[in-house]
Formats: structure tokens, C-alpha cells, sequence
């Protein structure tokens, strides 16, 4: 009997289907040693040596394969191909006592029969210099976490960390925000033409009346910019000039142009697309990719590689000639080359394991959102292998009168759908009648509009991803975790539209970082190690040099910084207008891990400490919370019959029952800003109001769980025009319907 081993029960099951009986199929349930959790677990006298421990929970499963291992005649490491894979494989080597001659490594890029059976047939050894990498990286994070955190405990507040990756990203999404903050839109304003052609005779009415829209770009024989007309007047000066002017067709230039299909999917390409699609999270997006690789569907998810292999290039062309026929399948393969700095990782790109399988065939064995994303792939994959759409491409400039005044119209036409026909991208299409040099034209309205430069955006998922593949901030595998992370220790939450914005502690701990700690926040300096843990893996490097370089120098200001930098300074407490409760000193506002909270300032000797009052420090709106605490006094709640008691929470007031713990029943209160001033129109009684979960922000009744009417959008209050259902804020300022059958859309 020869054991295999994987780090996942779905992967064993999976690959046991293509084995045999004369293999066993175990799972390591991912990683089976570890850094200690208690200690650093890195000894600095003897060139930064870990310190590897079992956990408890992963004691028996290690003591069942180390049971199968004495007994199977050879054991089979078949972990993930990449640094973390390899890791897997050598820590359960160590683990198991397997001897050097016993370590056989095989890898795949896929979960299928042939390529199982390859690798059965070409095992190798353990590539101790991908082991390296990941061993360099697991002790720079712990190094970091392990020295950095207690000095935001010590200087910020209790429960901070700091991380190598996750700070950097932090760092991102607070200048954002501070972009955000400091921009000051600029007004500036357009004109547009209405126009259709005249009736002539030979043209048909439809033809004829069909309108177009013409935007003015040229004034005086100076082509106008963004800012070119600054204000109104400026705007209806031009209208008043171009009262009674009569409009002809200048030129019209037409050409074909083509639209290249996209490349295959990578780890962050297939993040960023999953969540403009689909508004899946970089986590959720990994999970479910897992999921499918797991199950055999696709090939590995953890990749910066374009690479397709030629048994899929084959494949798809021969898919696609039969499918679709000749003209959407190429003569020769199209090959996509990397472009992403320090690609590495896995060989090939994210492609569906089978392209046969197609999307309607795999209905039936995959849930909804596992669906989704296969499909995105299997599109993707395939499109990789189409031709280009062509587009056909008119531009009209079209003379007002005597006046210097050109406007332009374009249009454009889909000619040959291509790549298009698998892969739906967005392809605006807008046709303009057939026009003519010299053609006089109809206007029935010209129009002077105003707009407003607008601020950047909040990163999503996928535009914090782009970033930090752009700057070289980690690899395929951390992006997912580290977002995921930033998250889970409440340096970033998720606003209503689902986009990354910083909490205030962020903000103390980012500006601590940058005036002490540049390097850890430094965006070259950490592409630099990123640089370096790419060379170990190659072998081109030694792990422990690396790690010496940057430990040395942050230890050194670690220590100094540790002196030198007083809590006060960085967050000094506020006086307040609260007395204490229990000893009667003052109470101060302090800062903690989620933000202000009041304190006694007699600590140590009163411990007293309770939630900030809205405005507690300025004392006025003490003064509103108590008055709001005045207006719901007498509410009893509408379960047990108890009085209801304000509260303070995270999200502003609220009531509870002061029947608690025996009874739960809490209430928003219309001053509160989660509360949204709309009536459920599912239950007709309760109040749709703003709630968090694990997944962001939503909207639900209040009444819940009594009514389960929910939105993951704030709603209007507005009723589509087609279904009924209530309409939701969308994406770009737009207003859509919350049924997602419906698709009923328009601007916000």
C-alpha cells in the first residue's frame, strides 16, 4: 500500500477516484506545524532558527498518518505545487521522520486522471528552496507581529498588530481616504447638439428623424478641454452665439477597429473580475475557487502566470471550430506572456480543467456562486482563443453656422461579435444615421451642462488588489487573507456600497508607522522583500542574510522608538463634561482598539471605563442623548412587556430591553444614522434599518427575526416601475431593482 498525502479532505476525495485501490488517500488538513503561539518561536542567537511545535488540534491527525506512513511502503507528498504546498509537504516529512530516500514529492496543475498519473510517474524531491521562501516569509511576518504589535499596545491601544503586508495595504486605503477628504470638486460645464438629418427625399422618414447627439469640441478655432468652459456664463454665451445657426456635416471619417479579447485569468485578475461582476470579495472569490480546483473543474487557483497548455490550446480551438464554426476559433494559438512584476508562483494560467465541461453541463453539480465563477473562467479561457470583435467606427464633425463652432458625433457599430460571443463584455454600441460632407442638418435642442469633477473612489476588492499587485505588495496567495485580515482587527469596514474605508484607529496607527516605522509602510521597501523572498525560491539566495538585513536595523528602532515615543502624544486623552458613577472623578476620553470610549481618570485605582455618548466630550451632545434617553422613556418592550433602556453601541443609540439576558429584544431609534426612516413593505410594521455583518453592511427590518425582509443596498423606498419590488442604490449613481430577476436600472 503507498499513502498520498494532500492538505485537503475534497482534494483526497477527488484524487481517490483516479488512484486505485492500491493507494490510500489521507488528508493533512493544511499546515501540521507551526511557529508556537505564546513565544516568538525564532532563536536569534543561531541565525534566526524557528521553532516549529504541533498544535493540539493537529496532534491526531499527525499520530493516524504517522501510523499509515510506517506502514505504507511509500509515502507521497501530493500538497499544493506552490511555496506554501511545499511547505505543507516538508513540515509533514519532518513530522512523519520520513528519510530522504522516502521523500517523494509529485505536483500537478490540475486534479484530473492524466495529469494524477503523470505525476505518479515523475515524482521528485522536495525543493528545499521554495521551502526557504516560505520559511523566510512566515518568520519576517512573525517577526513584525510578534515585535511591532506590543508597541502599538503600549503607545495606542490594547489589541493592535501590525503585519509586514496588511499595514502597507492599510496604508493604501487611508491616503485614499485622505484624498477623498482633501478634494474640492471643480465645476466646469458642456454643450450638446441634438440632431437628426433632414427629410430629403431619397432617405427614409425613419432614417431621417433618427436623432444623434453632437458634443461641442472646438470654439474659435481652439479645441475645448474639461475646464475649458468654467461657469454657466461662459456655457450660455456660445448658446446665444449659436442662436439660429445652421448645422453641416464637415467631414465623417469611418474605420474598423478591433477589440482584443482579454488574457487568461490569474489569482488577482480573476479577483478583481469576480468582484466588479459579481461583488464577490477577494475571500469569497478564493474560497469558491478552491472549492472548484478541489472538485477537479479547474486548474490551480494560486498563480501570476498567463501560460496555457497546449493540450488546452488544442482543445479549445477544436471547441470552438465545432461550436461555433470556423470563424471564431484561430489558425494558430494565441500565447500570452506575463507582464506581472516578480511573477512566480504556479506554471500556468486559470483555465477549466476540461473544456468540454461546459457552464449548462455543470449546472446541476455546482451551487449558485460556484456556478458564477466557473463559468467566468470557462469563458474567459475560451475567449483567450477567439478572435478580436471588430468594430466599425464613424466620427462626424458637424459645423454650427459661421460661427468657428464644431461639434462631433461618434458612433460605433458592432461588425463581428468575435471573442464577444463566449465572453460578454461591455460593447457600447451607438449608430448615427448615414451622413454625408455637406449634409445640412435638423437641431431640436442644444444644451448647456454642468458637471462636477468628482473625488476618487474608495478602493473595492478588486482596485485594492490591482494596487497592491501594481506596487508589489505580496503575491497571489496574500492578497485574499490580507484584506480579509485589515478587516477582522477593525482597521478597515465596509461602507455602503461594499468599498474599503479606514477606521479611525487606522488612521493614528498608519500616521505612528510612517513617523517611526517608515520601512514597514514603505511600499518600495516592501516590493524589495517581496524581491528578495522571489531569489530564495530560485535558489539564488540564502533565507537567513534576508532576514539579518531587515532585522537588525528595525530592531535597533524598535528599541529606540520604544523610549522615545509616549503614548500622550499620540493619542492624548480629552477632557469630559461625565462624572464617574462609582467614585465620583472625572471621566476622560480615551482611545482603544474600536475607537473612543470613556474612562475613569482616577485609573489605577478606579477601573471604571463605559461607552462614549455621542459627543460626550464636547458635552453638548451629552445633552442630546439625554434628552433622546427623556423621549423614550416610557417604551416597554414588544415581546416581554419590560421597559426599554437606551444604549450606546457602535452604530449610534439604540434601545434594549432591560430585561436582558432573559430577553434580547433591541430597537433602533429614528435619531439613530443605521436607521433609514422607511417601513418595511414586506411586514408593513417594523423599520428597514442599517445592520453590519461578516459580509458588510446590509439592510433589514428591525422586526427580524420575526420578518426577514432584506437588502444588500440601501433601499429608496421607491417601487420598480416593472415588478413592484423596492429599488436599491447601485453602482456609478445608478438606481436598480432589488429583485434580481427584474434588471430594471436608471440613473440615480
Amino acid at each position: 500500500m503507498d499513502l498520498i498525502i494532500v492538505e485537503s479532505p475534497t482534494k483526497a476525495k477527488t484524487i481517490a477516484k483516479f488512484v486505485g485501490k492500491k493507494f490510500t488517500v489521507e488528508s493533512s488538513f493544511g499546515h501540521i506545524r507551526d511557529l508556537p503561539n505564546r513565544e516568538i518561536g525564532v532563536d536569534f542567537e543561531h541565525d534566526f532558527a524557528p521553532k516549529y511545535v504541533i498544535p493540539a488540534k493537529c496532534r491526531p491527525v499527525v499520530k493516524k498518518l504517522q501510523t499509515l506512513a510506517k506502514k505504507a511502503e511509500q509515502v507521497i507528498l501530493a500538497t499544493d505545487e506552490d511555496r506554501e504546498g511545499e511547505a505543507i509537504a516538508w513540515h509533514l516529512a519532518e513530522a512523519l521522520d520520513l528519510p530522504d530516500g522516502q521523500r517523494h514529492r509529485i505536483v500537478f496543475h490540475e486534479i484530473t486522471d492524466e495529469a494524477i498519473q503523470a505525476a505518479l510517474k515523475n515524482p521528485r524531491s522536495l525543493d528545499l528552496a521554495l521551502v526557504d521562501a516560505q520559511q523566510a516569509r512566515r518568520i519576517l511576518d512573525r517577526l513584525v507581529g510578534y515585535k511591532l504589535s506590543p508597541f502599538l499596545w503600549k503607545k495606542v491601544a490594547k489589541g493592535l498588530s501590525a503585519g509586514r503586508v496588511q499595514s502597507v495595504a492599510v496604508r493604501l486605503i487611508v491616503e485614499r481616504e485622505r484624498e477623498i477628504q482633501k478634494f474640492q470638486a471643480q465645476e466646469y460645464w458642456t454643450i450638446e447638439a441634438d440632431l437628426s438629418r433632414l427629410d430629403q427625399g431619397p432617405i427614409s422618414e425613419t432614417e431621417a428623424k433618427k436623432r444623434f447627439t453632437a458634443k461641442l469640441f472646438s470654439w474659435d478655432g481652439k479645441t475645448l478641454d474639461q475646464f475649458s468652459l468654467k461657469e454657466e456664463k461662459a456655457a450660455q454665451d456660445i448658446v446665444a452665439r449659436l442662436d439660429g445657426a445652421a448645422y453641416t456635416v464637415q467631414t465623417v471619417a469611418r474605420k474598423e477597429s478591433k477589440k482584443n479579447p482579454p488574457a487568461p485569468f490569474t489569482t488577482s485578475t480573476l479577483q478583481q473580475t469576480a468582484n466588479r461582476w459579481f461583488g464577490f470579495t477577494a475571500r469569497e472569490t478564493m474560497t469558491l475557487a478552491q472549492q472548484l480546483y478541489e472538485k477537479g473543474y479547474i486548474t490551480y487557483m494560486r498563480t501570476d502566470s498567463l501560460f496555457l497548455a497546449e493540450k488546452f490550446l488544442q482543445s479549445a480551438r477544436a471547441y470552438l471550430d465545432k461550436s461555433l464554426g470556423a470563424n471564431y476559433a484561430l489558425i494558430e494559438p494565441r500565447h500570452w506572456r506575463t507582464k506581472a512584476k516578480g511573477a512566480q508562483e504556479a506554471h500556468e494560467a486559470i483555465r477549466p480543467s476540461e473544456i468540454g465541461r461546459t457552464p449548462k453541463q455543470m449546472a446541476q453539480e455546482l451551487d449558485k456562486k460556484q456556478l458564477k465563477l466557473y463559468q467566468l473562467i470557462w469563458q474567459r479561457a475560451l475567449a483567450s482563443q477567439m478572435p478580436p470583435a471588430v468594430i466599425d467606427a464613424t466620427a462626424a464633425d458637424i459645423a454650427a453656422g459661421d460661427t468657428s463652432a464644431l461639434f462631433r458625433a461618434n458612433g460605433q457599430m458592432l461588425k463581428f461579435d468575435g471573442y464577444l460571443k463566449i465572453y460578454p463584455e461591455k460593447a457600447l454600441e451607438v449608430e448615427l444615421p448615414t451622413l454625408a460632407k455637406g449634409e445640412k442638418l435638423e437641431l431640436h435642442a442644444l444644451r448647456p451642462e454642468q458637471h462636477f469633477t468628482k473625488p476618487p473612489a474608495r478602493y473595492s476588492d478588486a482596485g485594492l488588489v490591482k494596487a497592491m499587485e501594481r506596487f508589489g505588495i505580496g503575491r497571489p496567495s496574500t492578497y485574499a487573507p490580507t484584506i480579509a485580515t485589515i478587516i477582522a482587527r477593525n482597521y478597515i469596514a465596509r461602507d455602503d456600497h461594499k468599498r474599503l474605508g479606514p477606521t479611525e484607529i487606522a488612521f493614528i496607527v498608519n500616521d505612528l508607522l510612517l513617523a517611526h516605522f517608515p520601512n514597514i509602510v514603505d511600499y518600495q521597501f516592501t516590493a524589495h522583500l517581496e524581491e528578495s523572498l522571489d531569489e530564495i525560491a530560485e535558489g539564488a539566495k540564502s533565507w537567513q542574510p534576508v532576514i539579518k538585513e531587515f532585522y537588525e536595523p528595525f530592531a535597533a528602532n524598535l528599541a529606540e522608538k520604544t523610549e522615545a515615543v509616549k503614548k500622550d502624544d499620540i493619542v492624548p486623552p480629552e477632557a469630559s463634561t461625565e462624572v464617574c458613577d462609582k467614585c465620583g472623578a472625572a471621566m476622560i476620553v480615551k482611545f482603544g482598539r474600536y475607537g473612543k470610549f470613556l474612562a475613569c481618570s482616577a485609573f489605577p485605582d478606579c477601573k471604571n471605563i463605559k461607552p462614549l455618548n455621542p459627543g460626550a466630550a464636547d458635552g453638548a451632545a451629552s445633552e442630546e442623548f439625554k434628552k433622546l434617553a427623556e423621549k423614550y422613556a416610557q417604551e416597554v418592550c414588544d415581546k416581554c412587556g419590560a421597559p426599554l433602556v437606551l444604549k450606546n453601541g457602535k452604530f449610534g443609540p439604540f434601545l434594549a430591553c432591560s430585561a436582558y439576558p432573559k430577553c434580547r429584544r433591541i430597537k433602533n431609534v429614528a435619531e439613530n444614522k443605521s436607521s433609514t426612516g422607511l417601513k418595511c413593505p414586506v411586514c408593513g410594521q417594523g423599520e428597514i434599518v442599517q445592520k453590519r455583518s461578516r459580509r458588510g453592511i446590509f439592510y433589514a427590518c428591525d422586526r427580524y427575526p420575526d420578518c426577514k425582509n432584506a437588502y444588500w443596498s440601501k433601499p429608496t423606498g421607491e417601487a420598480c416601475p416593472q415588478c413592484g419590488a423596492w429599488l436599491v442604490a447601485g453602482k456609478n449613481d445608478t438606481v436598480v431593482c432589488s429583485n434580481k430577476e427584474c434588471g430594471y436600472k436608471k440613473p440615480a
